[in-house]
């Protein structure tokens, strides 16, 4: 069987997984296709042909009644959408063919503008030219003055950001704390988008600035579409879960981190305070270190080949390097004897930081 000819377009959407308003469905030549190579729906293939094989003519069905339109609608999974009849044809002269390509062209000539720095993003890396620009299809490019609110904490969160030119801030609605700062080629709102949480904290805009951003639905079609992503979001993730962990005076387990972060002294409390036995394990330019607690208190140390106190005391002035915190001590590691007392020896450490500084200025 033969279907007419016809051009349906979104005007409602209510938690449809595919779908958002504005998006066209075209069908031409028996052959359904919808907007920016997206999956096609069988449960919207099954309502459109409905449409279309009504024994009278759309165009005679909507010119009996000139004030309406042909509204339908597609709710058979767990989301709905209502779609109406837009015109018989899609582009089917040449003027409107010349029409569509000229809107193609300027589209993909305002993608040309950011696609070097999503080319250079380590998120991006594993696609190729040809799906990175599918994918940038995807993104409205949105443009931002100096402090303008992006993101209210508290809020559903409903984009992903990629920011192009100037510098965003993340800052706590509180007490407008300083968190972090975004620049060119970094990335924002995914937590939420990720986890369905609320956002936060907030986000605005510390200069004029530039954004890509991608909906909800076309993020997690992304995703779906190139599963890889999901692999450095699901880290992206981890991350920061353990930083907010980190801000909130708090370290389990498994927790990693870096040491710009969060300094060795602000490390060694935390696990001090909370009566912590593991073990922190470092990386450092200048090679690997390690400190072990025993319910809150140092038992043991090495760094730079250094071993007891005195590495204790060179491990406070690292600025640079990662952390692993590990729970747990052997047996062994158990019975080894405390260093000092643990407030005694950071006192001891940081006067020797500030004694050394003083001779370093003379």
């Amino acid at each position: 069987m033969e279907f007419r000819n016809a051009v349906f377009v979104v005007t409602e959407e209510c938690s449809c997984p595919l779908y958002n308003v504005g998006e066209e469905f075209s069908v031409q030549n028996s052959a359904l296709s919808v907007d920016r190579d997206k999956q096609v729906c069988l449960l919207l293939v099954r309502e459109i042909l409905k449409a279309l094989t009504d024994t009278k003519p759309m165009e005679q069905r909507i010119s009996l009644q000139p004030q309406q339109k042909a509204k339908f609608e597609c709710g058979g999974c767990t989301g709905l959408i209502r779609f109406e009849y837009k015109k018989e044809k899609a582009y089917s002269t040449l003027q409107m063919n010349l029409l569509k390509a000229a809107e193609q062209r300027a589209k993909q000539q305002i993608i040309a503008q950011f696609f070097g720095i999503l080319r250079e993003m380590d998120l991006f890396e594993p696609l190729s030219d040809f799906d990175l620009q599918d994918l940038a299809l995807l993104m409205k490019m949105k443009t931002y003055p100096p402090n303008k609110i992006i993101i209210e904490e508290g809020e559903r969160g409903t984009n992903f950001y990629v920011v192009l030119s100037g510098k965003v801030a993340v800052v706590r609605k509180d007490s407008s704390q300083l968190i972090a700062e975004i620049v060119p080629g970094g990335i924002f709102g995914e937590m939420s988008l990720l986890s369905g949480e609320l956002t936060y904290p907030s986000v605005y805009s510390r200069t004029a600035c530039q954004l890509a951003t991608l909906n909800a639905k076309d993020f997690k079609h992304v995703l779906s579409k190139y599963p890889i992503l999901q692999i450095f979001f699901y880290r992206v993730l981890v991350s920061r879960a353990q930083e907010n962990t980190l801000r909130a005076g708090k370290i389990t387990s498994g927790m990693s981190g870096d040491l710009t972060d969060i300094n060795p002294v602000d490390l060694f409390q935390m696990i001090n305070s909370g009566g912590k036995s593991g073990r922190v394990s470092f990386n450092l330019e200048e090679g690997e270190a390690e400190a072990l607690f025993n319910e809150g208190e140092i038992v043991g140390c090495s760094c730079n080949g250094q071993t007891g106190k005195e590495a204790f005391f060179a491990l406070l002035v690292q600025q640079k390097g990662r952390f692993t915190y590990i729970k747990g001590l052997t047996d062994e590691e158990k019975k080894l004897s405390v260093l000092g007392g643990f407030m005694g020896l950071v006192m001891e450490g940081l006067q020797r930081i500030d004694e050394e500084q003083d001779i370093g200025e003379e």
